[in-house]
């Protein structure tokens, strides 16, 4: 009986469940000869999709109202484009002996992309915190990641990442930027089909992804990837995250601390600023690295699951804590006289039944 309770606490995500059964299909039936081009044909025009509807879906207005808390904004921002950057460059000092190469890039790409959305808000919801905050942040991260990744990936990865060439380049501009706008400028016509049909697009979101790794690892395992990462280099690479995850975890708690938010943003920052998105890397991975984005998306699905199950015991703790220093006074009467309690109430009507 405690087994099945234990497993329950554990948020084992089905979308990974589908991602690592995906890896398993190529690794035992990857695209080979004919079908190679056409799995890279349709995965290509699964991330021109997936940018259309980002932008078709992402509010700019709601985007641009959130500027209000600037200081959040800035903060998270901060967290998920420098510090985590930051993190992966001094990783650089695991290569050879803990981490291949290869895997300090894919590991480097994860500390560009930027952050999730969707459980950002869940779990903020779940802990109690600024709820609105997590959304404007979330959203204002996709955007500048749009844009940052990308740069910074072609900067920071050199060689490994494509560099500045003008292919990479292009492919950027023709598969991420060009559909991302324009799903925004097709946004009031198609906004009320999206919202209408919002249970299929979101099938259709992770099967572009799921196309996506199928096309990265089919050609990883034709050229040999499972050869070039041992058990013992996963367990390595599991440990690095592990570490990674609780850096970031501690910088965004105990700086939003010391830099005065409340606990309601406080929570929003540690959320937002220590996670990192799945949907949004997998696609950039495909066009920065091509034949090697199989390596390079490993490390961001294996950190993925491992901060969702992190977050979501770190909410539950945090709905369960109630805030500092925010416990209620108790009322003051009309009068403005403070309460008798029961001990001064029964001296008083003593005094008046023997006086």
């Amino acid at each position: 009986m405690r087994r099945p309770a234990l497993l329950s606490r554990v948020p084992v995500d089905p979308y990974i469940a589908a991602l690592l059964g995906t890896v398993l299909l190529a690794a035992l039936l990857p695209a080979r000869g004919a079908a190679a081009p056409v799995a890279g044909g349709t995965a290509t025009a699964a991330v021109a999709l997936l940018f259309f509807l980002y932008g078709a879906r992402l509010s700019t207005r709601e985007a641009m109202d959130g500027l209000r808390h600037w200081r959040l904004h800035l903060t998270v921002l901060a967290c998920t484009f420098v510090l985590f950057p930051l993190l992966g460059l001094a990783a650089r000092g695991l290569v050879p002996y803990v981490l291949t190469p290869q895997l300090h890039s894919g590991l480097l790409f994860l500390c560009l992309v930027p952050s999730t959305i969707q459980s950002s808000i869940a779990f903020t919801s779940i802990a109690r915190g600024n709820v609105a905050a997590a959304v404007c942040a979330g959203s204002f991260s996709s955007i500048v990641g749009i844009v940052l990744t990308p740069l910074l990936a072609a900067l920071l990865l050199g060689n490994s990442g494509g560099g500045f060439s003008a292919h990479s380049l292009l492919a950027i501009v023709t598969q991420l930027l060009i559909p991302f706008l324009a799903g925004q400028l097709l946004r009031r016509w198609v906004s009320g089909f999206l919202v209408r049909h919002k249970k299929v697009l979101g099938y259709v979101d992770r099967g572009s992804i799921l196309l996506v790794v199928y096309a990265a690892f089919s050609e990883g395992v034709i050229r040999g990837i499972w050869h070039q990462v041992t058990p013992v280099r996963l367990l390595a690479l599991l440990g690095v995250e592990a570490v990674l995850l609780a850096v970031m975890l501690s910088i965004t708690t105990y700086g939003s601390r010391r830099l005065g938010f409340s606990r309601e943003d406080r929570i929003a920052i540690i959320f937002c600023g220590s996670k990192k998105s799945l949907a949004g890397g997998l696609p950039m991975a495909g066009v920065l690295f091509g034949a090697q984005a199989s390596l390079a998306v490993l490390p961001l699905m294996l950190f993925h699951q491992m901060q969702l199950m992190v977050c979501a015991v770190l909410a539950k703790r945090y709905a369960r804590t109630p805030a500092a220093g925010f416990s209620p006074a108790p009322p003051l009467p009309e009068t403005g006289t403070p309460p008798r309690t029961p001990k001064h109430a029964s001296r008083a009507v003593l005094k008046r039944r023997t006086g």
